[in-house]
């Protein structure tokens, strides 16, 4: 790795109010830029299993790869993707194989599954993988906006247009995902890429902070607790638990420095030109 100064980041992951354990897991290392959480399904067998293979499965994967100097940013002409997004694309589809194996193996496990959503940074790129209702979301200056598109009944109807944004926060089939990790042999996931700039902030979250907390709380603690990310991540905890805490609830905050950043050079000139 380069000598950069690491990302400043705070997780923090929470039974919640109803749930008597926690199926979410979580992993995020600053200094080689990775961050994953996982969210164990409530509904099937075993959803703590099936997160705690993915962020395994993933962490260790992706920090043997982004340790051995590969060039992150060189883009595959074939998938238009970075090769840190290759990777990840990849480390998620052998933690889906470990989930889809363990459950076939275990019949204690069966159907077990896991959302997810995992981001790597690098140079001034970052890469997202997700799976199901996980989601990331960016603070840019004062400008929040989620980055990542549910997979989740509730979104294909709101897509379609049979419910509106503000019909859907009353909707029964928030917790209803139309995709997610080791369910079957095979499942995609979304991957995405942006432009990153000093000082913005991402949060990325299960859908035990987004189910109890609107969009405009979120981003309000964040603004306002910018300065302590640990202080933010506990009050998002904390207002989800307030507000009925009826899930496992799991937050990682993730600050960029502008020392974490390239200084110059054509890199920096060129991927400035991308879009964001």
């Amino acid at each position: 790795m380069s000598a950069r100064v690491p990302l400043d980041v705070a997780s923090l992951s929470h039974p919640g109010m109803v749930r008597t354990h926690n199926e979410d897991s979580i992993f995020v290392d600053p200094d080689a830029g990775l961050a994953v959480l996982a969210d164990g399904m409530g509904g099937y067998s075993a959803g703590e299993v099936a997160s705690g293979i993915a962020v395994n499965v993933i962490s260790t994967g992706m920090l043997k790869e982004l340790n051995s100097g590969r060039e992150l940013s060189k883009v595959d002409v074939a998938s238009g993707l970075t090769h840190a997004a290759l990777l990840l694309q990849q480390q998620i589809a052998l933690a889906n194989k470990g989930i889809y194996d363990a459950a076939q193996a275990r019949p204690e496990c069966a159907g077990m599954g896991t959302t997810l959503v995992s981001t790597v940074f690098f140079e001034n790129r970052i890469s997202i993988g997700h799976i199901g209702d996980s989601r990331c979301y960016r603070l840019r200056a004062d400008k929040f906006e989620q980055l990542t598109h549910d997979h989740s009944l509730l979104q294909e109807q709101i897509d379609s247009g049979m419910l509106t944004a503000e019909q859907a926060k009353f909707s029964l089939n928030k917790n209803l995902v139309t995709r997610a990790l080791g369910i079957e042999a095979v499942v995609p996931a979304d991957i995405s890429e942006y432009r990153v700039e000093a000082e913005d902030l991402y949060l990325m979250c299960s859908d035990g902070l987004t189910d109890m907390v609107e969009s405009d709380a979120v981003r309000d603690i964040i603004v306002a607790k910018r300065a302590d990310l640990a202080e933010a991540a506990a009050e998002l905890i904390d207002v989800a638990n307030q507000n009925g805490g009826r899930d496992n609830i799991s937050v990682i905050l993730v600050r960029v420095p502008a020392e974490f950043l390239p200084s110059g050079g054509w890199l920096q000139r060129w991927m400035s030109k991308k879009p964001a």
